[in-house]
């Protein structure tokens, strides 16, 4: 297909600080078989060689243009910042983190699913994040499926197939309706973005991998890995969305069911000591979703989890065996998000 027939989509970059990783990123974008696509680069004020990297490729190339804020900005923020600089004559856009890339074949792909189906406002597809394969479990060959559906099998089914902004290619009609297209009080808003859109249309799935994220210790995943912040996101999506999604009788249950498990890792959680970052965080999350934080409970799930170690020894050695080899693993401390707030 010439370009003159293929739709515009414009991709962003947000990033900070990623002069070592961004020219592997650019890359990726001049490999694209599809050949229609303009780029921006939104340098959230580096002080590294992130901005020399860019401007050369600029130079080289006039479908990619520098954008650098006045300003440093927050992560989500920024990135609001960055989708706002996408062409006004575009029908889909793209984001690609700086430290990250995506395969020749994924504009292409991407944009064919979304061409043969007007309903689909999201397409997603398999990512590579480091050596494991993401968002799977979606059965082949489903190419497209309401976003109704979509968003009850993530309730009822824990299946989770989209979030990832690196991961996904939106339809730029749902991005330029929203000025600010992230909750950027939401350190997942990337999930709950998803959940909104959905409620209007349907998502596309390519099931091949597409997109690959690196995976690095001191990045924005592994901070919210660390402090657990899932935990709060789904309380948020369930009273937030749920209703939209699930019948009252599910929703309630579901609710039910998460907030017992939160305040069970909570417990587990006062035996670990954990830091003020975490509590506060979890305490604002609770808050969030229209939960005051009861420490009582909190103190039950401890006690839960005291009777099942005594229950179990085994398994409960073997699992705190496993979690602190993970983290030696990964490197992650307490604190290890403090920082991650500019890219």
């Amino acid at each position: 297909m010439s370009t003159t027939l293929q739709p515009r989509v414009s991709i962003v970059t947000p990033v900070f600080n990623e002069a070592g990783y961004l020219a592997e990123c650019v890359e990726s974008i001049l490999a694209q078989t599809y050949e229609n696509w303009d780029y921006t680069i939104v340098d959230n004020c580096s002080t590294d060689g992130t901005l020399e990297v860019a401007s050369r490729y600029a130079a080289q190339d006039r479908r990619i243009r520098v954008h650098r804020h006045d300003s440093l900005l927050k992560v989500i923020p920024n990135h609001n910042a960055a989708l706002r600089q996408v062409s006004a004559n575009c029908k889909y856009c793209k984001v690609v983190f700086g430290d990250d890339w995506i395969y020749p074949g994924c504009l292409e792909q991407m944009v064919a699913v979304a061409e043969a189906n007007p309903s689909v406002g999201i397409v997603g597809a398999y990512a590579l994040e480091g050596a494991r394969v993401a968002w799977t479990g979606l059965e082949y060959p489903s190419s497209v499926v309401t976003g109704l559906e979509i968003c009850r099998r993530h309730f009822l089914d824990g299946l989770h197939v989209f979030g990832s902004a690196n991961a996904v290619l939106y339809r730029a009609d749902l991005v330029r309706a929203r000025d600010q297209f992230y909750n950027e009080a939401n350190i997942h808003a990337d999930t709950e973005v998803c959940f909104d859109l959905l409620k209007t249309c349907d998502f596309g799935f390519v099931h091949q991998v597409l997109t690959y994220t690196r995976v690095r210790s001191a990045s924005l995943r592994t901070g919210t890995d660390e402090l657990e912040t899932w935990y709060s996101c789904m309380l948020q999506l369930l009273v937030k969305h749920g209703p939209a999604y699930l019948t009252r009788e599910e929703c309630d249950v579901l609710l039910a069911r998460h907030v017992a498990a939160y305040y069970r890792f909570l417990g587990k959680s006062l035996m670990l000591g954990r830091n003020k970052e975490f509590w506060d965080r979890h305490k604002e999350g609770l808050s969030k979703a229209g939960i005051a934080f009861s420490r009582l409970r909190a103190v039950k799930g401890a006690l839960e989890t005291v009777i099942s170690g005594i229950a179990n020894p085994g398994e409960t050695v073997q699992r705190m065996l496993r979690s602190k080899r993970t983290l030696r693993l990964l490197g992650r401390t307490d604190d290890g998000a403090q920082a991650l707030g500019t890219r």
